[in-house]
């Protein structure tokens, strides 16, 4: 019997003249170039089969659409989150252009990079939430990449749109590194949002939101333990949030630590629910 693909539903590739890596000093470690060939080194050493590509570039739709073109080449990309900006006047025009690409198939979600965004209620205002109605006719998901003061507004935003699955990428960004002052707090803001039957959420990214140097699975065991309480498994997926991650860890360690807290490999979260809610291997 053939084992189900291990998914990871979340990785980059970017190149190292992307801006925001030129942003802060203590990404210097990742400021280069990484592409297929080390993304494909990291995935045989972890075992894992396939991917979720998500956009890194900040505002520009061009690498959107390099990386569909990209998913129609590489066998291990199952599909891309692409980027929408939901206050583009030319929002029409911009997802008309995906949904015409060649590889739009390939397209399966998109986000804005709401954590830049200052408002904490910016997923509750009028404007935000006629966007995502729209968006909600063109992909069959929105990834919601926010803070946890943003949690609440994105709670808001996944009733208004019951129509378009959210998908809550690295938790929402809880504090890890502040221990049970972090925990309590990501859980106030992250309940609501986690009731909503439109939602799964991405244990991703959290090495980064713990102490870079000295993390272990005992700390990020509280904020998973939780994320499988208000979710649960089947609504719950890994994605290693490489490169970025590296920053923390390697791409494998990511993996093994997911995995020994959750005691095995389950296989909702390492492929099951990533490959129904992105709807993989229906293209």
């Amino acid at each position: 019997m053939t084992a189900p693909p291990v998914i990871d539903a979340h990785h980059h590739l970017w190149t190292a003249d992307y801006p925001w890596l030129a942003s802060e000093p203590e990404l210097e470690p990742i400021r280069r170039d990484y592409g297929v060939e080390d993304l494909r080194a990291n995935l045989k050493a972890a075992g894992v089969d396939k991917t979720v590509l998500v956009e890194a570039d900040w505002g520009h739709p061009s690498e959107t659409v390099e990386f569909l073109h990209l998913a129609g080449a590489v066998d291990e990309i199952a599909g891309v989150v692409g980027f929408i900006d939901l206050l583009d006047p030319q929002l029409a025009n911009t997802l008309a252009r995906y949904a015409n690409h060649p590889r739009a198939r390939y397209l399966v979600g998109l986000r804005d990079q709401v954590q830049g965004r200052p408002e904490a209620d910016f997923l509750a205002r009028p404007e935000a939430i006629a966007a995502l109605k729209s968006i909600a006719g063109t992909v069959p998901t929105y990834d919601l990449i926010v803070r946890v003061d943003q949690l609440p507004a994105a709670a808001k935003a996944a009733a208004a749109v019951p129509e378009l699955v959210f998908v809550l990428d690295h938790l929402g960004k809880p504090q890890v590194r502040d221990g049970e002052p972090g925990l309590k707090a990501w859980r106030e803001a992250v309940t609501p949002l986690a009731k909503r039957p439109n939602v799964t959420a991405k244990l991703s990214g959290l090495v980064t939101e713990a102490d870079w140097r000295h993390w272990t699975p005992a700390d990020l065991r509280p904020f998973v333990q939780t994320a499988l309480e208000l979710f649960g498994p089947d609504r719950l997926m890994f994605g290693s949030d490489w490169p970025v991650c590296e920053l923390a860890s390697t791409y494998t360690r990511v993996k093994d630590a997911l995995t020994e807290i959750l005691g095995r490999p389950d296989p909702d979260v390492f492929g099951g629910t990533a490959a129904r809610t992105y709807q993989l291997g229906e293209q």
